[in-house]
């Protein structure tokens, strides 16, 4: 006798449903629903409220971190050129660390039930419902999480005077990333930078997705040889 495959009730909660597809996972979760209404995750009413974020939640949160952080560096010796340089070096290292959890984590292949599970959870939910804008920025209390072992490392590699600035231009980069990329979805640019940039990361989303994996920027795709073909990218206009 032959199993039916397993098939998700888009009317009930999705997170534990996800798991049970297997190998279909990653097949299902790239066939874009586009809708302004996202589904809903978890059947307990907190645990939902917990996967829902307004973007300018973001900003409300962490710059006031970021700040606090380069005021901790001023305190600690730094000059302003040398705070100045020391945000910027961190905002170099957000976009190396933006395009490689993209590619490496987010877009990682996984068949298990909880390799499903978490990876709906972490991005796969995105790339299901992608036009969903309460999930598309990562809630401030998942950053808070991953910030700890960041720091850590940030303490363990820089000089004391050093070492806030850098992780605060690394913040900072993050909040103009989680930024960026709601405006990817939800603005309406007409022409310049923007306008290209909504294109080549709308092609992401439904036409390469093993491709263009920068949100503010393209450059690493550049570098790593996975920004997608000029003519697909002209497919998309």
């Amino acid at each position: 006798m032959v199993s039916k495959p397993f098939t998700v009730d888009l009317d009930k909660p999705l997170v534990f449903q996800v798991g049970h597809l297997g190998e279909a996972y990653d097949k299902w979760v790239h066939q874009p629903i586009v809708s302004k209404d996202g589904p809903r995750f978890f059947a307990n009413d907190f645990c939902e409220l917990l996967t829902r974020t307004k973007w300018w939640v973001i900003p409300l949160v962490w710059l006031p971190v970021v700040c606090w952080l380069v005021s901790t560096s001023i305190q600690r010796g730094l000059t302003p050129t040398e705070v100045a340089s020391t945000v910027v070096g961190g905002i170099f290292i957000w976009t190396l660390l933006e395009y490689s959890l993209h590619r490496f984590l987010f877009h990682m292949k996984t068949r298990s039930y909880w390799g499903n599970t978490l990876h709906y959870l972490l991005h796969g939910c995105h790339h299901k419902h992608p036009m969903d804008g309460l999930r598309l920025v990562f809630p401030p209390a998942a950053t808070a999480i991953l910030c700890v072992p960041l720091w850590t490392l940030f303490k363990i590699l820089s000089p004391p005077s050093i070492a806030p600035a850098l992780f605060g231009g690394g913040l900072l980069g993050y909040v103009m990333y989680d930024c960026t990329h709601y405006y990817l979805h939800h603005g309406k640019p007409s022409k310049g930078y923007s306008q290209t940039l909504k294109r080549y990361h709308l092609n992401h989303h439904f036409k390469v997705g093993s491709k263009g994996f920068g949100i503010t920027s393209s450059v690493w795709d550049h570098v790593f040889g996975t920004f997608p073909a000029i003519k697909v990218c002209d497919k998309s206009r």
